[in-house]
């Protein structure tokens, strides 16, 4: 009896260490369903995995691929038969074949569906996952002899280590290609790869095309010139090598702990990505090239791609999706198809065709155009499109023809009446009379719905004006409130004389600066708000209520929110939500004021920075602060910091090509292409936002905080804040008001982030949402360099004691 149990005991050990993971397939294994192989820190896991063919299809396809082994979800970073999907998988197994190679192999036929497909002199290989994702075939009796490995055959995912660009030698080009959709791995429609010109840079382009869509720009030894970001990221280590073998891109990890993934993804973008085991999900943290639109014919034929719509993709009139089933796997590739046939193509005539145009206005065209000289007005441009069936659009600008043939590519939205936009023209597209007709019919019943609509309103808004004055009779003091009308985004207009009463005629003086004094105030007896009276805002009532409009919809957590406003006559104010804790250079620079906690102090100086992301990243048109400052962020009741002022430069219209003494800004915080005269870009806040982020570590103003250990000696603190945190002394620059309780990590971070933010060189800095990842933990940041400028402006002896 104790000898079977014995036995029994043996073989359940056996059957567990047979089932238990490995790393190897070895000469006569075989790996089959939902077995896999994992590599030994646990990373990688290699197997079959299965996906529908469609969302709704309960057709499944298997593919042989490696995954992330420690997330939940499968995410597929190399797929071996991509192109080949399995429909049966009972019958397939990966194994070693008989001539050494690692096949997928049908039991029943005896039929190959994969191989690695090398000549190999002996037939005793192994197939090992290694702990960087790399699958290599190996000699059997030499490990270092390898055969064949997928890392010189990527999908659409580079992993870290891997190889990006030619082997010379034998006429290898690694290059990523994206996958088909959503859902399958397919090879897609872009590629990215090494310029194959011979220059030292990578670009991504269609499959097959020579004719790049963006390019990463030169390597300069440091980071490719296009992605000045990579200079100041330490996440990824860069290698870029070019010999008479090879040249290529490859990077890793600085933390081997984080789980990171560089895609070409089906929307034709180089995306990055890092997982999150608080949210258990993938964090997109960079892509290339930033605006959708840019990817050359991301929404196929007679689209018109808009970066500033929620669906980029939208069909032209007269045309629908061609498959939609594909557009909701996010492929819009296929594009639109016409709904009614041309009449040239139904009745092969040009001579007589009914097709009319339609005329597509504020769109940016694409480069594929025939230039038509003899058209010398638009009447000629039009009767030559239609004397030509193949003519599907033309446009009639700067006395110029331009027509398209067969299909409209690359048609990109643009905002109307846009300063910005030089390239805004109108497309005339060719049409069936038959939808031209209903387009037109269309047109017709707007109008009359707008009129009906705007009738009903206008009766509406009269009875309710009506009864506003009447409730405004019974309460003569509580009428504030301009008719108590609001505008489309919320946004209250008030009369000159009730914002004059609720703030006592002004006496409550808040505070003020360049564009005008704030007054605190009270609205309905009871709710608090801060007024702010404009001085210099010379624009239109028209044009202000516009500006004031779209400032009004710009809402966040981190911003002030715009209450109302008034327009009477030439007076303008605004205003706002009241702050009761007031601004923060109360708290940092004022001894009878609340002394800030470190963590107080570190989730403002995070606060502000989202804050500015939104109002560079996320905002339907880039808004540049141009005046951050710690007067500026105001601090609500649980010390939550709101961005004051965001919208001044929408309302003064300044220029900001003039040089500095016609700027708003303030002293100590303007940077320094100010002082050039150069059009400026979002990185003047990031320049302002270091400045503001040192004062907020030490609670001094910069220009006379003491960097002697006596206290007596007092130079610039920017400069004297880099050069003690290249010395590894941070603590000594944190506002000895906190008496030592500070999390001098965090000091750290922050004082980098400062000091990158302050680098001379607007390409140096970051962007406010690089800052937002560092600042959150989710990107980790070098140590930067000495700002030069500001150390040689100073006179700093700093430098000269070192």
């Amino acid at each position: 009896m104790h000898l079977l149990a014995y036995f029994a005991l043996l073989l359940f050990l056996c059957i567990q260490a047979s089932s238990a993971a490995t790393n190897t397939i070895l000469a006569g294994q075989a790996l089959v369903v939902n077995d896999k192989l994992v590599s030994k820190n646990n990373r990688y896991a290699l197997g079959f995995f299965q996906t529908s063919s469609s969302k709704s299809s309960q057709d499944t396809n298997w593919y042989l691929g490696i995954w992330f082994n420690t997330v939940p979800t499968v995410t597929s970073a190399w797929v071996a038969n991509r192109d080949k999907p399995i429909k049966n998988i009972a019958s397939m197994e990966l194994t070693v074949s008989q001539d050494g190679n690692l096949v997928i192999l049908n039991r029943s036929t005896k039929s190959i569906i994969w191989s690695t497909k090398v000549n190999i002199t002996r037939n005793s290989t192994t197939a090992v996952l290694l702990s960087n994702g790399n699958l290599i075939l190996t000699n059997s009796s030499n490990s270092s002899e390898v055969f064949w490995q997928s890392f010189d055959h990527p999908t659409d995912t580079i992993f870290p280590g891997a190889k990006l660009g030619w082997d010379k030698v034998i006429g290898l080009n690694r290059r990523l290609v994206s996958s088909k959709n959503s859902i399958s791995p397919a090879s897609g429609a872009y590629c990215t790869e090494l310029d194959p010109t011979g220059a030292s840079q990578f670009w991504l382009a269609p499959v097959n095309s020579t004719v790049p869509y963006w390019s990463s720009g030169a390597w300069n030894g440091i980071y490719f010139t296009s992605i000045p970001e990579m200079a100041a990221k330490s996440t990824f280590s860069s290698r870029f090598v070019s010999n008479n073998q090879e040249t290529y891109y490859s990077y890793n990890l600085e933390d081997e702990d984080m789980i990171a993934r560089i895609v070409l993804d089906v929307s034709g973008r180089s995306k990055v990505f890092i997982w999150l085991e608080g949210s258990q999900e993938w964090t997109m943290v960079y892509a290339q090239p930033k605006a959708q639109c840019d990817v050359n014919a991301i929404c196929g034929p007679f689209t018109i791609c808009d970066d500033n719509a929620l669906q980029y993709c939208n069909c032209m009139e007269g045309f629908t999706i061609t498959s939609a089933e594909d557009w909701e796997l996010e492929d819009r590739t296929g594009g639109c198809s016409r709904n009614t046939p041309l009449d040239c193509i139904s009745n092969k005539s040009t001579t007589r065709t009914t097709d009319k145009f339609y005329s597509v206005q504020c769109v940016k065209f694409p480069q594929s155009a025939t230039k038509v000289e003899a058209a010398a007005s638009t009447g000629e441009c039009a009767r030559g499109c239609l004397n030509n069936c193949s003519c599907i659009a033309y446009s009639f600008h700067d006395g110029g023809c331009s027509i398209w043939h067969n299909e409209l590519l690359n048609i990109r939205q643009l905002q109307c009446g846009g300063t910005t936009n030089s390239n805004e023209e109108t497309l005339y597209l060719r049409l069936s009379a038959k939808d031209f007709q209903r387009l037109e019919d269309n047109k017709k019943r707007i109008v009359i719905g707008v009129a009906v609509g705007a009738g009903i309103s206008a009766l509406a808004l009269f009875a309710l004006i009506l009864l506003l004055l009447f409730w405004r009779n019974k309460r003569k003091n509580s009428g504030r409130r301009l008719h108590g009308v609001q505008g489309c985004n919320g946004i209250i207009a008030f009369r000159y004389n009730d914002l004059k009463c609720a703030t006592n005629k002004f006496k409550d003086r808040l505070g003020g600066g360049s564009f005008g004094s704030v007054f605190k105030g009270l609205i309905d007896d009871s709710t608090a708000i801060a007024v702010k009276r404009l001085d210099g805002a010379y624009q239109g009532e028209k044009e202000f209520r516009a500006e004031v409009s779209s400032i009004g919809a710009i809402q966040h957590i981190n911003l002030v929110k715009l209450v109302g406003f008034c327009c009477d006559g030439s007076k303008r104010l605004l205003v706002y939500e009241h702050m009761p804790n007031r601004s923060l250079d109360v708290h940092l620079f004022r001894n009878n004021s609340t002394i800030l906690s470190w963590t107080i102090r570190y989730q403002i100086a995070l606060g502000v920075a989202r804050g500015l992301a939104y109002l560079h990243e996320s905002c339907r048109d880039c808004i540049i602060h141009c005046d951050i400052k710690p007067e500026n962020i105001l601090l609500d009741t649980l010390f939550v910091p709101k961005i004051a002022d965001f919208g001044m430069a929408k309302l003064f219209r300044r220029d900001y090509s003039r040089v500095l003494t016609t700027i708003r800004g303030t002293i100590g915080y303007l940077a320094p292409e100010w002082i050039t005269g150069v059009a400026i870009t979002p990185k003047v806040d990031v320049y302002s936002y270091g400045m503001m982020v040192l004062e907020i570590i030490s609670g001094k103003r910069n220009s006379c905080a003491p960097c002697s250990s006596g206290g007596n000696l007092d130079i610039f603190f920017p400069v004297h804040a880099a050069h003690k945190l290249l010395e590894g002394d941070v603590g000594s620059l944190v506002d000895h008001m906190l008496h030592g309780d500070v999390n001098l990590d965090e000091a750290e971070l922050a004082c980098k982030v400062a000091c990158w933010c302050i680098q001379d060189n607007e390409l140096d800095r970051p962007t406010m949402g690089h800052v937002v990842q560092i600042l959150e933990g989710l990107v980790e940041i070098g140590m930067p360099p000495l700002p030069s400028l500001l150390e040689s402006m100073t006179g700093s002896s700093h430098s000269a004691r070192s």
